[in-house]
């Protein structure tokens, strides 16, 4: 089973998403079901905060003075049966404001996911790898609106 330990830095995420640990609980019992991620036992955080905070931690770890959507910090830890796999932070200011012409909900699983697809390996520095991942994003979303 793929776990997330939900870490709510502003108020504005439970404002949309009421209780954002057991909306990521649900969308992670769906995707530890899917074929392509059946025997995962993957646990990681995610930090809901703003831009303000992004844009912080983006400098002290990237170098990088300015706010993005997503920053994950991979590191691999086992533990038992388990492996935390790492952190995500993700700003709410991004995925509202990107949700104005869609759905916050699907930007946020968007973000999320491709969070999480960098916390186990996946990455997008060369075209190829960008193509593998988009795909990869695409059919876990999929998978989501084909189930609910």
């Amino acid at each position: 089973m793929i776990k997330a330990h939900v870490i709510s830095g502003h108020s504005n995420w439970t404002k949309i998403i009421k209780d954002p640990n057991i909306y990521l609980h649900k969308r992670l019992k769906v995707l530890s079901k899917a074929p392509f991620f059946k025997h995962k036992n993957h646990e990681f955080s995610i930090l809901l905060t703003t831009n303000r905070k992004m844009k912080k931690l983006n400098f002290k770890f990237r170098k990088k003075n300015k706010t993005t959507d997503v920053l994950s910090f991979p590191i691999k830890i086992k533990e038992k049966k388990k492996l935390y796999v790492g952190d995500i932070a993700i700003s709410y200011e991004i995925i509202e404001k990107r949700s104005k012409g869609t759905n916050f909900f699907l930007e946020f699983d968007k973000v999320w996911i491709h969070g999480y697809l960098h916390l186990i390996g996946y990455d997008h520095k060369r075209p190829d790898e960008f193509r593998k991942m988009v795909r990869k994003e695409k059919l876990i979303l999929k998978y989501f609106h084909k189930l609910n």
